[in-house]
């Protein structure tokens, strides 16, 4: 028999057991009927659906999506209507790393724009919904002042459909001015360093990139003492349809066609100047572009401009039966180059007059702010102490200039049918091994 004397006050052991029973069995009929409540949702919802799809109604379920966009979490909406529009942008390219945001770095121009979505509320619908397409894919520090993209937009428009507007001539019709301001919403979220410069509707059938007709873009560069006449012999030798292998970054595995058409070569000069040097720009139009080819193109036509090359080296480089394999030289650098316009038809870009105004103001501010970093700049290099005549280098010499190897003498790197050789030797090996 056992002397263990129970507390009056604590309770039953067979009780506690009974409670702890029952609070379990309450738990899973809880679970039991959210399962079934969702059930009914999901039922609805495919109900709800069916019968709009009969109907032919434009309207959609009232619920919030949250779908990650090139990125970043975009909150898209949609009951809302709406209609394809594409919008032309800007951006200085110093800090991203370029505007597509596949690469998975950040901060790349998409990124921000997407960002901009988001905050203003202006997608409608999921990722696949939203038919997005970029005209021009421009790599890391690359601006631009002319960038297209097309996506579906939430619309103030009640009356008609205009997601589905299948019309090819785009019409200005007196309802734009009742639409959202695309131009002022956005730009009032977005970073300084990137504006939309104006929107338009267009046919659901139009694409960005593919719809373009052509693509122009321009290469800043100080004049110095760079042969004008040399390198403008050299660049209208780029002019029509040439083989342009030996001037781009080779991609072997995704590009098979390296003939692009180049249709305007200038060399356009500006109203910049500094210390008596003037800055000039190349401006290069074609329907097409390869993985950097214009930074290729310039590369050789500052080499030219410089007297290192002859004019005749375009010739030689653009005949790839008699130069197969690309002699390895440094491309141009990033920062100057500038995607300018792009080129689509029946396309007119619109602007509110208040959106424009304070565009026009935040750009114009913003070359006040960069002459000022120049002029900081500037005044630093007054202040340098001056330079004796004979002072030397700190290892005592004077530096010497690198002697220049001309291009033809130049190792060369592996041509198209090297590269694809052995991309199949190693597909084949992949296979043969699994």
């Amino acid at each position: 028999m056992s002397n263990e004397v129970r507390d009056p006050l604590l309770p039953d052991r067979n009780f506690i057991s009974s409670l702890q029973s029952l609070a379990d069995s309450l738990q899973n009929r809880v679970k039991i009927e959210e399962a079934c409540d969702r059930v009914v949702v999901d039922c609805n919802g495919l109900l709800a659906e069916r019968k709009e799809s009969k109907t032919g109604g434009n309207r959609t379920a009232k619920k919030k999506v949250v779908e990650k966009i090139s990125g970043s979490n975009t909150r898209t909406i949609n009951h809302h209507c709406k209609r394809y529009v594409a919008l032309k942008i800007m951006y200085f390219g110093k800090r991203f790393y370029g505007f597509a945001s596949e690469a998975q770095m950040d901060p790349t121009i998409e990124s921000e724009i997407f960002s901009a979505f988001e905050k203003t509320r202006l997608l409608v619908g999921d990722k696949k919904e939203l038919q997005y397409s970029r005209c021009g894919r421009t790599d890391k520090g690359v601006s631009s002042v002319g960038q297209v993209i097309a996506l579906l937009l939430r619309s103030s428009l009640k009356e008609t459909d205009a997601s589905n507007e299948n019309s090819e001539e785009i019409v200005f019709k007196e309802q734009h001015e009742q639409e959202i301001d695309y131009v002022g919403v956005l730009n009032r979220v977005l970073p300084d360093d990137i504006r939309v410069l104006g929107w338009c509707p267009v046919p659901v059938g139009f694409s960005a990139r593919f719809s373009c007709l052509s693509r122009e873009y321009k290469y800043f560069f100080w004049r110095e003492n760079l042969n004008f006449l040399a390198m403008e012999e050299a660049g209208k030798k780029f002019l029509g349809e040439h083989d342009f292998r030996n001037f781009c970054k080779m991609d072997a595995v995704n590009v098979h066609n390296y003939k692009r058409n180049i249709t305007l070569f200038e060399i356009c000069p500006s109203d910049v100047r500094y210390d008596g040097n003037q800055l000039l720009a190349f401006k290069i139009k074609g329907s097409a572009f390869l993985w950097h080819q214009v930074r290729c193109m310039v590369a050789v036509l500052l080499m030219i401009g410089q007297g290192l090359e002859s004019p005749d080296v375009i010739d030689t480089l653009l005949d790839t039966e008699k130069t197969p394999r690309k002699p390895q030289y440094t491309m141009a650098p990033e920062l100057p180059l500038v995607l300018h316009s792009c080129e689509f038809e029946s396309i007119k870009f619109i602007c509110s007059a208040d959106a424009g105004l304070a565009l026009r103001m935040h750009l114009a501010n913003q070359c006040r702010n960069y002459q000022l970093q120049a002029a900081i700049f500037n005044d630093a290099l007054l202040s340098c102490l001056p330079i004796s005549s004979g002072q030397r280098s700190l290892k005592g010499t004077s530096k010497k200039k690198a002697s220049h190897v001309p291009l033809m003498s130049r190792p060369t790197e592996p041509s198209y049918e090297e590269r694809r050789l052995k991309l199949n030797f190693k597909t084949f090996s992949l296979s043969k091994s699994s």
